[in-house]
């Protein structure tokens, strides 16, 4: 099938209108890194927002003709586009918001390549270098915003969910965002894009400018969720685990819709976070949510929390169902209270240092077949560190279901394995065919085949 393509030549939207020659350099060799490869992708990724598609490697395969070039000229830099999705351009010019987000990709591609993993004052085999590395990249992207109160909310939930389950996410954030509330996300299309679209009415309404929209990102997913067009501020973090804790160091909320096994990954991430006996005072507002018909699916989460990670694990957040209105003001209750916590403890409130997460959440999971077959998921391990290892499992999940190297491995190689205590072996294998019948696996109509199986 052919699609539609054009070619362009494109200049950035107030902001990186300078390179040096040597980050020129960096971009335009194949060799460096694999920079320019993954420049490629995640652009292509950008100018493909909008499209009916979740499969990195069939995006890839589209538009095996697709090239960006970086062009340095006296007036600044620009790109050299060709063959480019032609539903990125009216009338023959790139729509601003997606320039924004593709001018985005670049600056923090090469600000992740400059300033952090070649700089040996980041300390990344070590939790605090990490996350130092985590604020330093949310800072040069412009995203951290100081000196006003908390009022940012992080939202999550599946790209692939119904439209009465879209619709209700729409909902929830109309009502945020007329109590004044920012809206931050994976930036993607489904549960990504309803709270933004809601909340853009309601900031509408009540008359407030500049309300932020923040997606947060990283190259391997964003093939499978392209920025919507909400989104005004957009960040490409270095990898999964770097974006999980972007999320939940700037975001002073929770809010859970509907979704897959992504989303359980990241309710996995969370919940291990908080199970830290370091952070049992911390308050940190969390709350399940969807329509009516959704209480089952929320029934299924909450059942194999308690199964795996126990009581305190359910304790740390609460379920509301078919009450949008009721859960814009526990948000905002919840947030008030992390203000007070914040200013009793002199923390800052753009930024939760204060917020313990161990190198069982930050060290990169690669999902290989090995490293799949390796996990250990057995009771007896303390909550916190059982949260991490089945958090990696859901991640491999994702990695199988929709990432190019993922879907690649599992042509290659077979579905992954995973194994582990029998009874939380049969809670796990529950949830995730619950997921496959529901048709959360893949956006609706999209056949899907599984890339996992589950040993006993």
């Amino acid at each position: 099938m052919n699609y539609q393509v054009v070619d362009a030549l494109i200049s950035p939207q107030g902001h990186l209108e300078m390179l040096s020659k040597l980050e020129v350099g960096k971009l335009l060799n194949n060799s460096h890194g694999g920079l320019f490869t993954l420049f490629r992708n995640c652009a292509l990724a950008v100018l493909n927002s909008g499209s009916y598609l979740d499969d990195g490697k069939e995006l890839l395969e589209r538009y095996t003709d697709f090239d960006i070039r970086i062009e340095q000229q006296e007036r600044g830099v620009k790109l050299r586009l060709r063959n480019a999705p032609a539903e990125a351009f009216v009338d023959g010019s790139m729509i601003k918001g997606i320039n924004e987000h593709l001018f985005s990709v670049l600056r923090d591609l090469l600000y992740t390549g400059d300033e952090i993993r070649d700089n040996p004052n980041f300390e990344l085999d070590s939790s605090s270098g990490i996350t130092n590395a985590v604020f330093h990249i949310l800072r040069n992207a412009g995203v951290l915003r100081p000196r006003i109160n908390p009022r940012l909310v992080v939202c999550w939930g599946g790209h692939s969910i119904s439209r009465e389950e879209y619709d209700y996410t729409k909902e929830v954030g109309y009502q945020l965002g007329l109590r004044g509330l920012d809206i931050c996300t994976g930036c993607g299309p489904g549960a990504m894009k309803g709270p933004m679209k809601g909340a853009a009415i309601g900031h509408a309404k009540q008359r407030i400018y500049g309300g932020q929209y923040l997606g947060i990102t990283e190259p391997g997913i964003i093939a499978a969720e392209s920025p919507n067009p909400i989104v005004n501020d957009l960040v490409i973090m270095p990898d999964i685990e770097k974006r999980l804790e972007a999320f939940v160091r700037t975001g002073h909320a929770v809010v859970v819709f509907p979704g897959g096994v992504g989303t359980a990954e990241e309710i996995l991430y969370l919940l291990g976070v908080l199970l830290h006996p370091a952070n049992a005072e911390i308050p940190f507002p969390l709350i399940l949510t969807g329509p009516d018909d959704s209480a089952d699916y929320f029934g299924q989460i909450d059942r194999f929390i308690g199964a795996t990670l126990g009581d305190q694990a359910q304790s740390r957040y609460r379920i509301i169902i078919g009450n949008p209105v009721e859960v814009a003001l526990q948000a905002r209750n919840g947030i008030r209270q992390v203000r007070r916590y914040r200013r009793e403890t002199d923390d800052a409130y753009y930024f939760n240092w204060r917020l313990n997460i161990d190198m069982d959440f930050q060290s990169p999971f690669i999902p290989t077949h090995a490293n799949m077959r390796a996990l250990e998921l057995q009771p007896r391990l303390p909550a916190h560190r059982l949260a991490a290892n089945l958090r990696r499992a859901f991640s491999g999940v994702v990695a199988g279901n929709v990432k190019d190297e993922g879907i690649r491995a599992i042509e290659r190689q077979g579905l992954f394995e995973i194994h582990g205590e029998a009874a939380m072996m049969a809670q796990m294998d529950e949830l995730l065919a619950a997921f496959v019948a529901q048709g959360r696996m893949k956006l609706a109509g999209r056949e899907y085949r599984p890339c996992y199986r589950i040993l006993r």
